[in-house]
């Protein structure tokens, strides 16, 4: 069985997990850097699955596209990252650099001449796992108040926890993230403001003001 994607996973409105990354911290030694500019594809839905990645700077989406045309956006990946193990021998969706990105490429040449390999990825898989049970949650029994507000604190967690952020991300992509429309995620940005629970400086910059506010909001 081949294992090599997601990282990242952790109870509903926990901290983020870096373990991944520390236990990875031996990528930067076996895989090589690799710049990928703003929306360039990192690898295609239906692609062979060779190796994982680990961010280095920037940001990752993971997309899927529907036979209908439109776009699911699965997850973010931010530095400290790994992404890429899988199930299977192919790709289940496609990667794609939000912005200027620098990625640690390592084949799966690399990663099998390393014997703590299989459970390091098992350890992976399970995360991704735990994160996706999570979202099901938001996605299914969340209003777009509370989305919207777990996407912020999540994002915070796991960008070192500070209430100043830069979202990497567009409005659309956190739309297609969420399962909600770009207008019914700007007004929820606006009645969040209004509310003071948070302060929008253009697109891309949010000051959390109440962030406990905004974590009772998801209990």
């Amino acid at each position: 069985m081949q294992m090599y994607a997601t990282s990242r996973a952790q109870p509903d409105l926990q901290p983020i997990d870096r373990r991944p990354a520390q236990d990875w911290g031996e990528l930067n030694v076996l895989g090589v850097a690799r710049a990928f500019g703003r929306d360039q594809e990192i690898y295609a839905e239906g692609d062979k699955v060779d190796g994982l990645f680990k961010v280095a700077s920037g940001a990752v989406r993971i997309v899927r596209l529907l036979r209908d045309g439109r776009r699911q956006v699965l997850d973010f990946y931010v530095p400290g990252d790994i992404f890429g193990v899988e199930l299977g021998d192919v790709r289940g969706a496609a990667a794609e650099a939000l912005v200027d990105t620098t990625l640690i490429v390592v084949r799966g040449s690399a990663l099998a001449a390393d014997p703590a390999t299989g459970g390091r990825l098992t350890r992976c898989a399970l995360r991704c796992l735990q994160r996706s049970q999570a979202h099901l949650v938001t996605l299914g029994r969340r209003t777009a108040a509370e989305k919207v507000a777990r996407f912020l604190i999540d994002l915070a967690d796991r960008t070192g926890g500070a209430d100043d952020l830069a979202l990497p991300m567009s409005r659309q992509d956190i739309a297609d993230f969420l399962g909600l429309t770009i207008e019914t995620v700007s007004r929820t940005f606006s009645q969040l403001q209004a509310q003071g629970l948070i302060a929008v400086a253009g697109c891309r910059a949010v000051v959390l003001r109440r962030r406990a506010a905004l974590a009772a909001m998801c209990e």
